[in-house]
């Protein structure tokens, strides 16, 4: 008798998993809820047939089910939730029908996959966005200083900095506020000293997770690379030699042109509006570096293209893609020797 080989999509959530099982020719062998446990999933799917493969959308604590139903030999991937949303085309939503669109998405090799990060760059991932979380609050909170101050129609003494000791001391002491203003501006400056101890104790946490990992440890010897930089390509790139060319990596940094030709007309759109967040600031900021104090490379091939005529912005750009593109070959495991 032929074994039935059969493709598994599982919906996600905290409690419970919708399972959905179809066979090669996209007949429904199941689709029912179960809890939310690797070995309970495993014995239902496998009772319908041999799995040839699974697929659940990335989210919260889909990757460690991903990872537990890998070691019991299944081919697991996570699928793009946005990708996914959109080609679905449906206004209606149930568990039911999407485990059902994951496992014919899957069966039919039209899933958009995503990467699979081992648990070990997880938890770096999740340790560089804290960082990111308390860097985008202190941000907020300079807003807020600054309009409060515009508020009041206070400006800076002449010659001091914002920012700065100086500057904050004057306004912590000197700025002529109202009670209830300076009572607002006294909290803002608390949240603001704590938040930037927060920043540095993570920071602290960031360099004792990068001690002994190599790759970090060769990013920080390039030039204008440092702690932020390293640790979030790490995280977010994971494995270098996963994108075949440094286009791709490019691309996934979000640091190329986004075309918008039609017909004859050819024409650029700035830069692409997908890929990751997390990378194109990081990238974008190293770029402003490597344009200002970096190596004699950058600072030529900077110059020429603003002699060109070139915008600051698609300057700053360019030097982004060709640094990532440059950064791709560089971290092959043959030019790592590690």
């Amino acid at each position: 008798m032929d074994i039935v080989k059969v493709f598994v999509g599982l919906d996600y959530h905290m409690d419970s998993v919708q399972v959905c099982v179809l066979d090669e020719a996209g007949k429904m062998r199941c689709n029912r809820s179960v809890p939310n446990d690797a070995g309970v999933i495993f014995q239902i799917a496998q009772a319908y047939g041999a799995v040839q493969a699974a697929a659940l959308e990335a989210c919260c604590g889909a990757a460690n089910l991903a990872e537990e139903l890998v070691a019991k030999g299944w081919s697991v991937s996570l699928a793009h939730t946005g990708y996914v949303a959109r080609m679905k085309q449906n206004p209606d939503k149930t568990d039911y029908g999407d485990a059902r669109l994951l496992a014919d998405l899957l069966r039919v090799g039209y899933l958009p996959k995503v990467w699979l990060a081992p648990d070990r760059l997880r938890r770096l991932r999740r340790l560089v966005r804290h960082r990111q979380d308390f860097v985008d609050q202190r941000r907020d909170i300079k807003l807020r200083i600054r309009a409060l101050l515009r508020e009041n129609r206070i400006k800076s003494p002449v010659g001091m900095s914002p920012w700065t000791k100086a500057w904050l001391a004057w306004l912590e002491t000197e700025a002529p506020l109202q009670e209830e203003d300076r009572w607002m501006l006294e909290n803002h400056l608390m949240m603001l000293k704590l938040t930037g101890e927060q920043i540095s104790r993570t920071e602290e946490q960031l360099e004792r997770w990068s001690a002994d990992d190599a790759v970090i440890q060769k990013l920080r010897t390039m030039p204008g690379v440092g702690l932020v930089t390293a640790t979030t390509l790490r995280a977010e790139v994971g494995h270098f030699d996963r994108f075949q060319r440094g286009k791709q990596l490019a691309k996934f940094c979000g640091v190329t042109p986004q075309n918008a030709s039609s017909g004859s007309r050819q024409a650029d759109a700035g830069l692409i509006q997908t890929g990751n967040p997390q990378l194109r600031r990081v990238v974008v900021e190293l770029a402003h570096r490597l344009i200002n104090r970096g190596p004699e490379r950058w600072c030529q091939l900077a110059g020429k293209l603003l002699k060109n005529g070139k915008k600051k912005n698609v300057v700053v750009s360019a030097i982004a893609n060709r640094w990532v593109r440059w950064l791709h070959h560089q971290m092959q495991p043959e030019a790592l020797s590690i």
